[in-house]
């Protein structure tokens, strides 16, 4: 009996192989409404609820869910590992979490709760239960990187062409503009840098065994105290002097680490790095640190009355002139000239955008770019001079993506990236746009179903005024 049992189970063990076998291990699985044949007796049919013309239902039949599967499906091991999670349900919690200002908790609790973003995301049967955990959705955009994120834009483009919401001659004029993504970081002090420097630097150090000659805990902690004591009471000299304690304490253990370890990880040689850098900074210095979990954020001031400066990185992003539809968005560290950034944006336009741009709108601030390709950039000025009545009016148009920029920080996540590194910079401000152009196309569905919908209901009561 027990013999059989387990030959029963080798049996299976195999079938399961060949079966992963055929389909791929580690290549996302099929959604749901595309796998399940046989119907559920206990379970409710998801087109039995939703409304038909429900914008989000109409996006669903525009989307091609199959380019994207393709595209993302050269990011996943072929035979090895388990199948990944549907790449339609990883694509559809990104634009409803971009088009609806929410975080990864967030979307995906309120997921269960609405049967057409189940709808959306391929699901056949209405589903009771989360259907991934959040952490889920930080890998998916490793995995895909700042490529993947522009497939995503892309499609939103390609999309509109379908449905005609966005008309081929919008392409030929773009406004181009720079605006700061700002990282949720602490405002930087220099008491707080050393103290966390240290702090992190402490932890690393215990997590690896290395016995330190003194962490310096209750005393940083002490000094950090008096210090913003001391400034409250205008106490400059004081205060002073607690930061530089501050800054000895870090001095301290970073010698003490290096004395320890002659080989240090990875982790640790990089800790160490920034943490020499924030000993060592002065206050004129450039390229400083002002985070330590952050070293890529820069110090950029754009200007603003109300706020001088801004902690994150510069950001271009590109949009039709007419219709204000989002065709590029591109992250820059390092605090670049913004007439610097255009070739790079330009870059990305031509790759994005399904017609050729032809003229580009830009502000003073591009005065002597770097943009060498076929499309006419035309710089602000003051006086319309000898200028043509038609382009003049164009370039008057380049404000117009000011408010664009004010809508992708307070609707779309672009006024605080919680997104780690570099790459977090990059992905969040084209998903960003993404979600942007994602809501567009869910009005402009919802006010053509109303049109129709009117039209119908006019041409009903002209012919009854008609037959009577």
């Amino acid at each position: 009996m027990r013999y059989c049992v387990i030959r029963i189970a080798r049996k299976e063990v195999r079938a399961v192989r060949n079966l992963a076998k055929d389909e791929g291990f580690m290549k996302p699985k099929k959604p749901p409404i595309e796998t399940r044949r046989q119907k559920e007796l206990f379970l409710v049919e998801l087109r039995r609820i939703v409304d038909k013309h429900h914008p989000l239902v109409r996006l669903t039949e525009v989307v091609d869910w199959g380019a994207l599967e393709e595209v993302f499906g050269k990011t996943y091991h072929p035979e090895t590992g388990r199948p990944g999670i549907s790449t339609r349900l990883m694509v559809s919690l990104h634009y409803l979490k971009y088009a609806y200002n929410l975080s990864d908790e967030s979307v995906v609790a309120k997921w269960v709760e609405n049967p057409y973003w189940q709808y959306l995301s391929g699901m056949r049967y209405f589903e009771h239960e989360p259907p991934i955990d959040s952490s889920s959705m930080v890998r998916w955009r490793h995995r895909i990187g700042e490529a993947g994120a522009e497939e995503l834009l892309k499609q939103t483009l390609e999309s509109g062409l379908k449905v005609k919401a966005i008309k081929a001659h919008q392409f030929k004029r773009a406004n181009v503009d720079t605006t700061v993504q700002e990282k949720a970081i602490r405002y930087p002090t220099d008491a707080w840098l050393f103290h966390k420097a240290r702090e992190r630097l402490v932890k690393e150090a215990q997590g690896l065994g290395i016995k330190l000659r003194q962490s310096y805990k209750r005393k940083s902690e002490e000094m950090l105290f008096k210090q913003g004591r001391y400034r409250h009471a205008r106490q400059m000299k004081r205060a002073g002097r607690c930061v530089n304690k501050l800054r000895t304490y870090l001095g301290r253990v970073i010698r003490d680490i290096e004395r320890k370890v002659l080989e240090p990880t990875k982790e640790l040689e990089e800790l160490l790095e920034i943490s020499r850098r924030i000993y060592g900074q002065k206050r004129r210095d450039k390229n400083k640190v002002y985070s330590v979990h952050a070293p890529e954020v820069s110090c950029i001031s754009k200007g603003k009355a109300h706020k001088k400066y801004e902690f994150g990185c510069k950001v271009s992003l590109a949009v039709t002139s007419k219709g204000g539809w989002i065709i590029g968005a591109k992250a820059f560290h390092g605090n670049p000239y913004d007439g610097h950034t255009l070739q790079g944006a330009m870059d990305q336009v031509e790759k994005l955008s399904p017609k050729s741009v032809e003229h580009v709108f830009v502000d003073k601030g591009y005065r002597g770019h770097n943009y060498e390709g076929e499309a006419e950039v035309h710089v602000d000025k003051t006086r319309r001079g000898r200028t043509p009545r038609n382009l003049w009016k164009w370039m008057k148009r380049r404000a117009a993506i000011e408010p664009t920029i004010g809508h992708l920080k307070e609707e779309h996540l672009l006024r605080k990236n919680r997104l780690k590194g570099e790459i977090g910079d990059k992905i969040n401000v084209i998903l960003s746009g993404a979600g942007m152009n994602f809501v567009k196309l869910l009005k402009y569905l919802e006010a053509t179903f109303l049109r129709l919908f009117l039209s119908l209901v006019y041409s009903n009561r002209c012919s009854i005024y008609t037959f009577q």
